[in-house]
């Protein structure tokens, strides 16, 4: 029986698109880089920050990556009670749900853990949540399976009784790698193509089809 769900946050708890494109675009033109466009950024969502800078400039010193992340978690706080970011559609009536039905609720993102407190709260969704990590928790990132390895090792759960939901690639990697079930959202930052080649157990089109294939497997 699935008994905990390891959530990722960006592009699949919270519509964050607007606000990291308004943040990098920012912390680009104050580096004096080159503005990459929406589509160039949208494919660094879910590395981690340092990464993302790294794989968009590639011929940058480390420094000059670590100043991008530390300018762009200056951006960040100064515009986050304006750039407060929405949820999908259905995320907190399901959360809601699923925490009701027993489920132990918790995050693994590429985000900053500050930053993801503090848009848990914003957002209304932290009371659900029992556990969160961030990219500044571990020490090997998405894809790899540390996230979720740490996640069970700190809620006592097996990899067996565990759904991964994300909406990268990396995501279902991270999950598969670690031994669990995974859950694609088509709604966030990849393409289906994309996520069905990464080999999701199941794919989702809205947040609350979750609820339906917990149904199916008879654990509900």
């Amino acid at each position: 029986m699935t008994k905990l769900l390891i959530l990722d946050f960006d592009g699949t708890l919270g519509d964050t698109r607007a606000n990291i494109l308004f943040t990098m675009q920012q912390t680009m033109r104050q580096m004096g880089y080159p503005v990459a466009g929406e589509k160039e950024i949208a494919a660094t969502i879910g590395l981690p920050l340092e990464e993302g800078f790294a794989k968009l400039y590639p011929g940058i010193s480390e420094q000059e990556v670590l100043t991008c992340a530390t300018l762009y978690r200056e951006i960040f706080d100064n515009y986050r009670k304006k750039l407060i970011p929405s949820l999908f559609p259905y995320v907190k009536e399901t959360l809601s749900t699923l925490k009701g039905e027993g489920y132990v609720l918790s995050i693994a993102s590429s985000r900053h853990s500050d930053s993801l407190n503090v848009f848990l709260k914003d957002m209304g969704i932290a009371p659900y949540i029992s556990y969160v990590l961030g990219a500044n928790n571990v020490t090997r990132a998405k894809p790899h399976p540390e996230p979720v390895l740490l996640t069970l090792d700190a809620l006592g759960f097996r990899a067996d009784e565990t759904l991964v939901v994300g909406d990268m690639p990396v995501d279902i990697q991270m999950g598969k790698s670690a031994g669990a079930k995974t859950c694609a959202v088509t709604y966030g930052n990849a393409s289906r193509e994309e996520l069905e080649e990464s080999g999701a157990d199941y794919m989702i089109d809205r947040f609350d089809e979750i609820l339906e294939i917990l149904r199916k497997v008879n654990i509900i």
